[in-house]
């Protein structure tokens, strides 16, 4: 079995809403899931997403391959998590 870590779209028209989730590659977009992991509102402005780095560490080393978006939401998250560290470490 193939797994994936994507986005499955909620909320309305106009107003849409993403919880990432892991779930099987042959599963529609919205349909099944394994796991919910986190969640993205591209509407909202600054910090957008949230996101549980241990269960992506967990899926990520047990196969499961993150959407391109999904990659791009875990950069940002580490970047800005390291950022946060560094300045707290330096204050």
């Amino acid at each position: 079995m193939s797994v994936s870590i994507r986005l499955r779209r909620e909320g309305t028209t106009n107003s849409p809403y993403y919880k990432i989730v892991v779930a099987d590659s042959r599963s529609p977009r919205d349909g099944k899931f394994i796991e919910i992991i986190g969640n993205y509102d591209p509407k909202k402005a600054g910090q957008n997403a949230k996101l549980d780095l241990a269960r992506v560490d967990y899926w990520v080393s047990n196969g499961a391959q993150p959407s391109e978006t999904v990659a791009s939401i875990i950069r940002n998250l580490r970047h800005a998590a390291k950022t946060a560290e560094l300045q707290t470490a330096s204050a």
